[in-house]
């Protein structure tokens, strides 16, 4: 099965066909193209999705990230990530091994087939050539054929005719015989011409014209088997990267399997629990006992002097205290005093991690730069041991500043530590917010509500924070000014303080104040300014100095 002797007329068609096979091949290198070009495509968009729901650094999310379902989410986050990875690998992969190969081999196929089909135009015009000369050689002999019998016929006439001279008789048998002559060399050069074209065309198509279809068949077939190893490479190019993908979808499904409930729920309680305790049972306030005493001006009197000494700060200066309090929406103080006990600890005890951690990263490099700096003088030749010094001074003040750093949240941690209620202490206090000094058994009752109220916000009314109410109206202011706490020391501030929260103060570094209530444990001091302003402060912030009789009391 041969184009060459199958197809040996078959020129115009063939040359037809082979074109429509570059086409055909051109149309699949396009294809690719357009394939590579939706991976590249759906990689990036991909890449995008992922980053745009990656969590972000030093934000909430950061911290959100601690949780088991959080943390499967930025796995697959990841996986998709590499998943559009293996989509840009296909694409580069059909880029490379298929796209840029098969167009070379569409260039060469051109080349080839233009030269196939040249050499071939080139046999068919030597053939019309040798067509054109054969029949230009044919009309000679047959013209000269029949010169040459008019000739003779015309000789014949005249040499019957008996009228004719006989020099015109010779002169006609001459003249037949020259015409008899050319015919014969017509003849001749005819039957010489028509050899050579036959052996031309012999050669023509049995051998020109079958080698050349010969090359061109095996251009297209080799163009048909190149078609097919690209298809499978096609097919191979996504079978290679299918393992790869496999792997991070079963990361996708490790990640899911690894989300925990309860460690989560136990998350939770790690990141929100204060570190207080819950607040006890609200006594009883029995407000029978104003009615039983007898109105005199005596028991007025110790009534009244009893409020002033017993009573708190009027209601109207009460405000809701820790837990309960607003977040401070300013600055956060180095120390975390803003914070609740227990999230205060774990928050400096990351700063001290932190910390640690540079540490130990400068020390790395103070020891690799000391390494590089005995090199350099043992071999003076491979450096400068000066080169590295002021580094390692550097380097060495770094490590001062940091381990001071460390100290001073050390300190902190350390103080807060010590403060914590334990866990198996049930009779500590859940914060000392809740409690000011008080004496009088009907002031206490409504201190503990306060103090244990849900909302830490409870206020007495009017008709609470007065004793006794009698008829004259002249008593009435007397008994509604309440005096406030009496100062058992005062205190210089060591540190400003904003005091932004309700409940709290704000202290200038230096200040002097006095103080009305003790730290109970919980890391803040109440104090006064002026007679009128106050609140309370970070013990920490403060130094207190404490009158004897307090200390003694």
């Amino acid at each position: 099965m041969s184009w060459g002797t199958e197809l040996w007329d078959q020129f115009d068609n063939l040359e037809k066909h082979t074109q429509w096979g570059i086409e055909v091949l051109e149309k699949y290198i396009k294809f690719v193209k357009e394939r590579a070009e939706i991976e590249i495509n759906y990689a990036k968009q991909l890449r995008n999705l992922s980053k745009k729901y990656q969590t972000k650094k030093n934000s909430k999310e950061e911290e959100e990230s601690k949780y088991t379902s959080c943390k499967a989410f930025q796995t697959t986050l990841n996986e998709t990530n590499d998943y559009a990875g293996q989509h840009e690998v296909i694409s580069e992969n059909m880029t490379s091994m298929i796209m840029a190969e098969l167009t070379r081999f569409v260039q060469e196929l051109k080349q080839e087939r233009k030269s196939n089909f040249h050499e071939g135009r080139k046999a068919q015009q030597h053939m019309e050539t040798c067509w054109k000369q054969l029949e230009s050689s044919k009309r000679r002999f047959e013209r000269d054929c029949k010169e040459a019998d008019r000739a003779q016929q015309y000789f014949e006439r005249m040499d019957a005719d008996i009228n004719v001279t006989k020099a015109d008789v010779e002169k006609a048998r001459q003249q037949a015989q020259i015409r008899h002559q050319m015919a014969d060399d017509s003849k001749g050069d005819y039957s010489s011409v028509l050899q050579k074209f036959n052996h031309e065309q012999q050669e023509h198509y049995h051998t020109h014209i079958p080698a050349i279809f010969q090359k061109l068949q095996d251009m297209e077939e080799k163009r048909i088997s190149r078609l097919g190893e690209s298809l499978k490479s096609y097919a191979e190019i996504d079978r290679q990267v299918i393992p790869i993908i496999g792997k991070c979808l079963d990361g996708i499904t490790k990640s899911a399997e690894s989300i925990n409930g309860k460690q989560d729920s136990q998350t939770v309680i790690e990141s929100f629990k204060s570190g207080f305790e819950p607040p006890g049972d609200l006594d009883f306030e029995d407000f029978t006992q104003s009615m039983k005493r007898t109105v005199s001006d005596t028991s007025l009197t110790n009534t009244r002097a009893d409020g002033k000494s017993d009573s708190k700060t009027p209601g109207k200066s009460r405000g809701k205290l820790w837990p309960f309090i607003k977040k401070n929406k300013g600055a956060t103080p180095e120390d975390f005093s803003n914070l609740p006990p227990e999230q205060r600890r774990k928050k400096l005890q990351q700063k001290v991690d932190e910390l640690n951690k540079d540490i130990q990263k400068e020390i790395d490099q103070r020891d690799a730069l000391t390494k590089m700096k005995d090199v350099y003088m043992k071999n003076p030749q491979m450096g400068d041991p000066s080169s590295v010094a002021q580094k390692l001074i550097e380097i060495g003040n770094n490590i001062e500043k940091l381990r001071i750093e460390a100290q001073k949240f050390e300190g902190w941690l350390a103080e807060v530590e010590g403060r914590l209620p334990s866990r198996n202490d049930g009779s500590r206090r859940q914060s000392a917010l809740y409690e000011t000094q008080n004496t009088a058994p009907v002031s206490n009752c409504a201190q503990d509500r306060e103090r244990s109220s849900p909302d830490g916000s409870y206020t007495e009314d009017q008709s609470q924070e007065t004793e006794v109410k009698v008829t004259p109206t002249e008593f009435d202011d007397d008994f509604d000014d309440e005096e406030p706490l009496a100062t058992i020391g005062t205190c210089k501030a060591l540190y400003p303080f904003d005091g932004e929260n309700e409940g709290t103060i704000s202290v200038a570094e230096g200040e002097i104040l006095s103080v009305i209530e003790e730290d109970k444990g919980d890391g803040w001091t109440r104090i006064r300014r002026n007679e009128e302003e106050e609140g309370y402060v970070p013990t920490s912030y403060i130094e207190v100095y404490l009158d004897k009789n307090a200390k003694d009391s």
